[in-house]
């Protein structure tokens, strides 16, 4: 069972049966495995970003470069890839928009070191460690630009809509958090519809770009696009998780509790603050409002006596099987099942 909260309450839920493909039972696949399976496209997307990032300003090309060669998982690409051959596309445009995809996550990424002031990402110095904040604030314009260039090529108005909003959106999360900073009386909704504009949306418009390519009914698109938000939403509730976990900080290249040096309020913190007594109740709204890492044992301690972290992975898992259960009306292929295998993967990683 889960506590969810409902209208500033807390109730508690049993979390839908998880509608998986064989392999996902016998934890045969990973992210590897999915990757295998439009390892063709993949290799068209990395060279079509390369010659996109190409400028006759050398700095751009080198801070660019330096960013998109530094790994990452690519889901986002990977889910457009995955949604057009799930609806049975036959065209070359799904490289261009998983390129596009791609490259606005990029820039969502070098702003927000920026505003983070992160020194580490994925193990490496952030641009903005390297280059100075301004180059990189710059450079992740150039990125934003040029993916709406690439989307002029593409050429067709339904998309250009899709990602105009989406860009939009995200921006506005972006912001909302910012104003979540140091804010101890955040509420589970400011925070989750933080994470659905910030995190989930271009979750949801890359999955939903595979049912516009492929001209498929509405009901097609919204239920792609359905699995992208829960996907998302699932993502970054672990991702939550996983800023408290050594082992994972190590995995993804970032220290334990960057979010709360930062005054992030994210769930586990706002679920031990409803559960814990009252001195972890005062130690976890200090440690919000003041940010830094003081005081990290006792947060630690509060977050694991009032298991926030087995609830927030509940939680994933709730969205996860939501993600899951909206494609189930897609007809079967390996690619639909890559895309419920995806939803698992999301929620049991460690990195």
């Amino acid at each position: 069972m889960i506590i969810q909260l409902y209208n500033g309450c807390f109730h508690t839920i049993v979390p839908t049966q998880t509608m998986r493909p064989e392999a996902v039972l016998n934890n045969d696949i990973n992210l590897e495995t999915i990757r295998a399976l439009i390892a063709d496209d993949m290799a068209e997307v990395d060279q079509l970003i390369k010659q996109r990032l190409q400028s006759e300003v050398v700095l751009i090309n080198q801070l660019g470069h330096y960013i998109i060669s530094n790994g990452g998982k690519r889901l986002r690409p990977i889910l457009v890839l995955l949604s057009a051959h799930a609806c049975n596309y036959n065209g070359r445009q799904h490289i261009d928009l998983a390129g596009i995809i791609e490259l606005i996550h990029t820039a969502t990424l070098i702003h927000d070191d920026v505003v983070d002031a992160s020194e580490m990402r994925r193990g490496k110095e952030t641009a903005n460690t390297i280059w100075g904040n301004e180059a990189s604030v710059l450079v992740g314009d150039f990125l934003y630009s040029r993916a709406f260039e690439m989307m002029v090529d593409v050429g067709q108005m339904r998309i250009m809509e899709i990602m105009a909003h989406s860009t939009n959106v995200i921006a506005e999360g972006e912001v909302m958090q910012l104003l979540n900073c140091n804010d101890a009386d955040t509420t589970v909704e400011r925070y989750l519809h933080v994470i659905h504009c910030k995190t989930a949306k271009l979750f949801e418009s890359a999955a939903r770009l595979g049912a516009v390519l492929a001209r498929r009914p509405q009901q097609d698109e919204q239920a792609l696009a359905d699995y992208g938000k829960h996907l998302g939403t699932a993502f970054q509730l672990i991702d939550d998780t996983l800023d408290y976990s050594a082992s994972s900080a190590q995995q993804i290249g970032k220290n334990i509790g960057d979010d709360l040096a930062e005054g992030k309020p994210t769930m586990p913190l706002l679920y031990a603050m409803t559960q814990g007594n009252d001195k972890q109740r005062l130690i976890l709204r200090q440690a919000i409002e003041n940010g830094g890492l003081e005081h990290i044992d006792e947060v630690i301690s509060a977050i694991e006596s009032t298991d926030a972290l087995t609830y927030t992975a509940r939680a994933a898992q709730l969205e996860a099987d939501k993600a899951a259960t909206a494609i189930q009306t897609l007809p079967a292929s390996p690619h639909k099942d890559a895309m419920i295998a995806l939803t698992q993967f999301a929620v049991h990683r460690s990195y």
